[in-house]
């Protein structure tokens, strides 16, 4: 914008400004109108369905699944995205961080005094694109998968039967918890003290398997009380870790 164009945006701004009417009452009466009608959108809401109260928390389950609230699932997203742990400060701390940094900034480097959005083509990309990101990965969040599934398929080279028993004992695996301390393929804590069990079937035979899962070494809990009440479970527990190979 060249100096003559600001000084007649200048003159124009202030005719409307002389012409219009004062923040107070005008605006503040608009404003307060405006509230009073969404809190009592919102007392009507309360009295006719209620507050949804869920389960009570039980810290023994090692099935539950942690969401946050839905206001808070694109960063939810970044923080499953960005899975080394070195970047897991960057992701809680570091982009909603500077993100509220750029917002507080912008009048400073955002200086043009147009304020017609359609003549600010930059500003309305970026506040786009700023919309579309924070929607797909408020969706994707919403939509991830549970943290205590395999996400590992059955080798291809298994009978049918074979391939029901993987199946079984992978989800063995992820209702036990164990993919808080191990790493498998996509799954699981990479930053976990037990080791990776991509490859677990081509060092130990099932009976070393088994007795590992039945003898642990601290802090691993031990499997010897499933392996009494739910032997085929701990069969294919057992089934599944020697196919991994």
């Amino acid at each position: 914008m060249n100096q003559a164009e600001k000084e007649a945006y200048l003159r124009e701004y202030s005719i409307l400004k002389n012409e219009g009417k004062p923040f107070f009452p005008y605006a503040v009466a608009k404003d307060s109108a405006m509230a009073v009608i969404v809190l009592l959108v919102i007392i009507f809401l309360s009295l006719m369905f209620g507050a949804e109260l869920g389960p009570k928390a039980d810290p023994t389950t090692t099935t539950y699944v942690p969401r946050p609230d839905w206001y808070f699932f694109f960063l939810f997203e970044v923080l499953r995205v960005i899975k080394p742990p070195v970047w897991t400060q960057l992701a809680t701390i570091g982009v909603p961080t500077v993100c509220m940094v750029l917002l507080f900034l912008l009048p400073f480097y955002d200086r043009s005094p147009e304020r017609r959005i359609e003549r600010r083509p930059v500003a309305l990309t970026a506040g786009i694109l700023t919309i579309m990101a924070m929607a797909y990965l408020t969706y994707s969040g919403a939509n991830a998968g549970s943290i205590s599934v395999v996400a590992l398929k059955a080798p291809s080279n298994l009978t049918p039967s074979e391939t029901a028993t993987f199946n079984a004992g992978k989800l063995v695996m992820g209702q036990s918890g164990c993919l808080a301390c191990h790493r498998l393929g996509d799954s699981g804590n990479s930053a976990g003290v037990g080791p990776n069990l991509a490859r677990v079937g081509l060092y130990l035979k099932p009976a070393a398997i088994a007795s590992t899962l039945k003898n642990p070494t601290p802090p691993m809990p031990s499997f010897r009380s499933i392996a009494q009440q739910y032997p085929t479970k701990f069969k294919d527990l057992v089934t599944f870790l020697s196919d991994l190979q």
